[in-house]
């Protein structure tokens, strides 16, 4: 008798190549910090790259969830066998995605230094963390021609191509990003920027390592996205709705995230830089959930668009229970060998040190997140993308960042104190979202 039923392997079947393609990315911010971790200044550098990613990630984020609106009608129509309408979806949302690229890339390219000098408590940082957003905020509109075509294969169940993406793409990050970081080939090195630029490029090499995909005659005569070359604007209008609330749901929490790293800022320039390696560590454990996500809103997609409304709870609760195995595993892992983890991302070992307790106690906590953000992926699968962003913009807002800046600062606790907010924003997010999604009325899911 198998272990693992079959709802199971086919949950696993969906999630594993979303896993290991997440799981590539946190390989990359794990080596792109190792080699940023080994440059002078490095006390600096970590700082300034702890807000040059958590900076870009709010600024992508407003708008990558466009493949959540894109990956929702996909998986729809595909549920309904509606192949066609499917490849509109993909011309559609392709063309919506490059255009508002090349506009956010124009404002912010021109904003970096002031974006990151708003941020950073010392003025070093900050000029540090101005030249890599400059940089990096080059490949937006690629980027978002990326998150397109993710949201189209990631509704139509194939993962694989993800994972594909995922290895290609960020091999070539990490090459691109020690070449342009240290110098090589008659480059000279352009230390934390080089990271930014050479995320840039890879991400670049990602857009068209997609389109080519879409080219294979399997996807291409089946969907008919080229013949159908049009830009279609209901489905944008249908696109933009679902996205709006995940994108200020992003944006917001993003931000919130920021306003703890300035917190710890406020703590020492060295809590800052520790808090951005346990960041970096805590990828260990939340892209791989995000995987799990990525599958939930596939099966859930699905099961709406033929018209299975349990079944598609059921696959929620299922994966639900897989994440929160993995997340434990994890977890026990951050609070018995924090060192070992932290060593992967720096040498300095006063930054260690400093990051060991935050690490453990970040691990305690995370193991509860596969539960809130599998769930809450299964919720905007079914059309409720605004309840899930108020659960986390009000728990993170209102909970996480005054906490930590109450225990941390006002009470002088310090780095642990202030990563002691954690655990709270992670356990209230995961019973609000479970309440929701165990309770919530599904029959009046909307038609999308």
């Amino acid at each position: 008798m198998s272990i693992i039923s079959k709802d199971h392997k086919y949950i696993l079947q969906i999630a594993l190549p979303a896993i290991a393609g997440l799981s590539t990315q946190m390989v990359v911010s794990l080596v792109d910090t190792a080699l940023v971790g080994r440059l002078p200044d490095t006390e600096y550098v970590l700082a300034a790259m702890g807000i040059g990613v958590l900076a870009t990630w709010a600024v992508v984020s407003l708008f990558s969830s466009l493949a959540t609106g894109t990956h929702v009608l996909i998986a729809r129509r595909y549920g309904e066998n509606n192949f066609e309408e499917c490849g509109k979806v993909l011309n559609t949302s392709v063309i919506l995605t490059f255009l508002i690229g090349l506009a956010v890339s124009l404002l912010v390219v021109t904003s970096s230094h002031w974006i990151a000098s708003f941020f950073a408590a010392d003025d070093k940082v900050g000029f540090y963390a101005g030249e890599f957003l400059y940089y990096r905020f080059m490949g937006i509109p690629f980027f978002l021609v990326t998150v397109s075509y993710r949201g189209f294969f990631f509704g139509i169940g194939k993962t694989k191509i993800f994972m594909i993406s995922g290895l290609l793409v960020n091999l070539l990050n990490i090459i691109f990003n020690i070449i342009f970081i240290y110098g090589a080939f008659g480059i000279k090195g352009m230390g934390l920027a080089g990271s930014g630029l050479g995320s840039t490029l890879a991400t670049i090499c990602d857009a068209a390592f997609y389109f080519c995909v879409s080219l294979l005659p399997s996807y291409r005569k089946k969907f008919r996205y080229f013949k159908n070359l049009k830009f279609v604007r209901g489905i944008a209008a249908s696109i933009i709705k679902i996205s709006l609330p995940v994108s200020l749901q992003n944006i917001f929490i993003l931000i919130g995230f920021l306003s703890f790293i300035s917190i710890t800022g406020l703590i020492g320039t060295v809590e800052q830089a520790a808090s951005n390696v346990v960041f970096s560590s805590l990828l260990i454990s939340l892209l791989p959930c995000f995987g799990f996500g990525i599958a939930v809103h596939t099966l859930v997609g699905n099961s709406i668009g033929s018209g299975e409304i349990r079944n598609a709870k059921f696959l929620g609760f299922e994966t639900s229970k897989l994440a929160t195995i993995y997340t434990v595993a994890v977890g026990l892992f951050f609070v018995t060998a924090p060192r070992l983890v932290l060593a992967i991302t720096t040498n300095d070992q006063n930054v260690i040190e400093t990051a060991v307790p935050a690490l453990r106690i970040a691990g305690l906590g995370q193991i509860f997140y596969g539960i809130g953000v599998v769930l809450a992926n299964g919720l905007q699968a079914s059309g409720a993308t605004f309840f899930v962003m108020m659960a986390e913009v009000i728990v993170n807002w209102f909970i996480f960042v005054p906490i930590a800046y109450f225990l941390g600062v006002y009470l002088s606790l310090g780095l642990i104190g202030a990563w002691f907010a954690l655990p709270f924003y992670v356990i209230i997010y995961a019973v609000v979202i479970f309440v929701k999604f165990r309770f919530g009325d599904w029959s009046k899911y909307k038609k999308v």
